[in-house]
């Protein structure tokens, strides 16, 4: 009876011990399930602040209707016409955290960019007053996004970052092993510094963007291919640079139709293993 009882024991034990892992192991996953944050609702652009300087529109006043919600392919999205420069802005910040959005080109062109390529833009780090860029734009880093060239950097009104190129004619190209140099308004390699390789899909398809943001580090990538990585990031105050690691989240109107779909953001303690690398 001794010997059944602890064998019975045992088995308890180990049910127990069985029940307790399936259970941490079912917690762990829900919790990476859960770990996004849904930035876009699919019905309004609550979350968001609009500002557009033309006209002195100004904040949250935006009669020609630049920033909807649209159903495209079955799915909600964030519809941009590109009319006016214009930005729409998170009201939260965000700082080391990983973003995910999807985005597509739509038809429509606006003068002054009615011949030239679709251009869009995802600012982040933004911060300060709406409008000191183009009267349009907050102060920030930007992911570019425009025909063939989303993944470049530019420094918005002071935005500053080192990034590694290598010099190709009149462009820096990121290159891993190339020299780290400094791009901002007061740098002499300019605050523009080109994506490599390329991974955009062909104008009318969606593509998909990963942001990364740890500490002064970003990571841009497009299509699941690494195609910058950025060290140091900075703001221009004066003749100086103040480090620069939080900030709202800014997406561009600039001259062309764009869909933007399942925009979500999580945060992260580390860069992902390997991802400066790939």
């Amino acid at each position: 009876m001794k010997r059944t009882s602890l064998i019975l024991l045992q088995s308890a034990l180990l049910f127990c011990l069985l029940i307790s892992c399936s259970s941490s192991n079912s917690s762990g996953q829900e919790e990476s399930k859960d770990s996004w944050q849904s930035l876009f609702n699919g019905e309004t652009l609550e979350g968001w602040d609009t500002y557009i300087g033309a006209n002195d529109l100004g904040l949250n006043n935006d009669p020609n209707k630049v920033f909807t919600v649209a159903e495209i392919d079955g799915e909600p999205a964030l519809r941009i016409s590109g009319q006016q420069f214009a930005g729409i802005s998170t009201t939260q910040e965000f700082e080391n955290f990983h973003l995910q959005l999807q985005f597509k080109w739509g038809e429509l062109k606006w003068p002054p960019r009615e011949n030239a390529k679709r251009d869009s833009g995802l600012l982040y780090f933004a911060g300060g007053k709406h409008g000191v860029d183009a009267n349009a734009w907050m102060r920030s880093q930007e992911f570019q996004v425009q025909e063939g060239d989303t993944g470049d950097y530019w420094g918005v009104a002071g935005g500053a970052f080192e990034i590694p190129v290598r010099k190709d004619g009149e462009n820096y190209v990121f290159d891993p092993s190339g020299e780290l140099m400094p791009f901002s308004t007061i740098s002499e390699f300019g605050r523009h510094a080109v994506k490599n390789p390329d991974g955009e899909k062909p104008t009318g398809e969606w593509n998909t963007i990963d942001l990364y943001c740890f500490g002064s580090t970003a990571v841009h990538m497009i299509n699941g291919k690494v195609v910058m990585v950025l060290y140091n990031s900075s703001v221009v105050q004066g003749d100086e640079l103040v480090p620069l690691s939080k900030g709202k989240i800014q997406i561009q109107s600039e001259g062309a139709e764009v869909f933007y779909r399942n925009i979500k953001v999580e945060n992260i303690s580390a860069l992902p293993k390997g991802i400066i690398s790939l």
